[in-house]
């Protein structure tokens, strides 16, 4: 890559940026591309020339009124945050920043719109963090986006299995990583299918969407945010077979790759919760799950 149209770094552990012309380069307003770390090995640590000029003018540019959305970056490289909180910034949104685990459960607290994630730090992993978010009342409805350079199926499903909304492997180009955090938000907007206040009540299974809530026998059972979508969606179309493609495309999202097994891991783990109601999720085999309005 010419020096002279971004910056480059070593191959591993890097940091590089495409698209900025010479004149953006001198303190001007820039959009840096790409956003590339390779390695996954902490005992490297990036080295980064010629983008210090980056984020010259981040301070002094103007926010954009128009979303005012807060996003929580936790990265444990002072470089990334900085790339990432420039990038954010520039499509208008507020930025918190948090080097290590502890330090972005602390600054969730606070409240934010959602948390982009990265998994190897030290002291607590991001993994570690998903799991404590999701547990706990005031933060378990904020979205999560990993953004790592753990790019393995297993570490992956884990993830997603553990609460998180997108699962982004770097390297990954800004714009296509600022479009999948805005997808995420929109996502997990108010609308009246999934934010309904009117509770659904089959047998002794009651469900409030609207509070993410379910009572079993008039016992409130928790539910992670994702089991509780699987068996929202599934009740809200009893009797139907419902293919796990569907369940992938409706919970997950279409562009977000998802092994079917994740399906049967989540839906596992619900028939669990229903204890002696368990049965009302019928499986078709080689199909799909089937939601029954009463048991046999």
């Amino acid at each position: 890559m010419n020096p002279g149209n971004g910056s480059t770094c070593d191959s591993f552990g890097s940091i590089q940026s495409a698209g900025v012309s010479q004149g953006e380069s001198k303190g001007q307003n820039m959009y840096v591309d790409v956003l590339r770390i390779f390695s996954s090995d902490r005992g490297s640590t990036p080295r980064i020339h010629n983008v210090s000029h980056a984020w010259d003018s981040h301070t002094n540019l103007p926010p954009q009124k128009s979303m005012q959305q807060t996003i929580l970056i936790v990265d444990d490289e002072q470089d990334i945050l900085e790339l990432l909180k420039y990038n954010l910034e520039k499509e208008g949104y507020h930025t918190l920043t948090a080097s290590n685990g502890r330090r972005a459960i602390e600054a969730a607290r606070k409240g934010v719109d959602l948390v982009l994630l990265d998994v190897m730090m030290p002291e607590m992993d991001g993994l570690e963090v998903c799991k404590i978010l999701r547990s706990r009342a005031e933060t378990a409805e904020i979205p999560i986006v990993f953004l790592t350079a753990r790019d393995s199926e297993v570490d992956e499903v884990v993830g997603l299995e553990l609460g998180a909304d997108d699962y982004i492997i770097k390297p990954v180009r800004v714009r296509t990583l600022i479009a999948r955090i805005k997808r995420t938000l929109r996502r997990r907007a108010p609308d009246a299918e999934r934010q309904s206040a009117e509770s659904i009540i089959v047998g002794e299974l009651e469900i409030l969407p609207q509070n993410y809530i379910v009572r079993i026998s008039g016992r409130e059972v928790p539910f992670p945010r994702k089991e509780f979508q699987v068996l929202l969606f599934l009740v809200r179309h009893p009797d139907r077979v419902v293919k796990r493609e569907t369940l992938l495309n409706e919970i997950w999202g279409r562009d977000v790759y998802v092994i079917d097994r994740t399906v049967d891991v989540h839906i596992r783990k619900i028939r669990e919760k229903l204890g002696k109601h368990a049965e009302l999720i019928d499986t078709v085999k080689g199909v799909g799950y089937r939601f029954k309005k009463e048991l046999d």
